[in-house]
């Protein structure tokens, strides 16, 4: 069976139906306390590098480009990504983030890849 990835932002309330969350960010969100993130996760290691998110803010915003950056460095990471994937073992998983513009943030590209990597 296919794992069932879901997205969302951090700042939205935690509910039963996250199964697994994972914050997929390497900055841990403004305003949200350690004790009440509710994740299971911290994977900072699936975000884009400081470098790439830098550059994306601050360059161009050019979103194809970075996509095309952010899935190289996934395919790069790919050995240490396999063993987060196996740590997680269950079969509904929440990507949390703090992004404002989630659908053209570095989650959409990550949960495409997370898909093709469980299937």
């Amino acid at each position: 069976m296919p794992a069932k990835i879901q997205i969302k932002r951090i700042y939205e309330e935690p509910v039963e139906s996250d199964g697994y969350r994972i914050l997929a960010d390497r900055l841990w969100p403004r305003g949200v306390a350690k004790a009440d993130a509710h994740i299971d996760l911290w994977a900072k290691e699936l975000a884009p590098s400081t470098e790439l998110r830098k550059w994306f803010h601050a360059e161009t915003r050019d979103y194809q480009e970075f996509s095309r950056r952010y899935r190289s460095e996934l395919e790069s990471n790919l050995t240490e990504i396999q063993g987060i994937i196996k740590k997680i073992e269950v079969s509904k998983f929440t990507l949390l983030t703090a992004v404002k513009d989630v659908e053209h943030s570095h989650v959409p590209i990550l949960k495409k890849f997370l898909v093709k990597q469980l299937s």
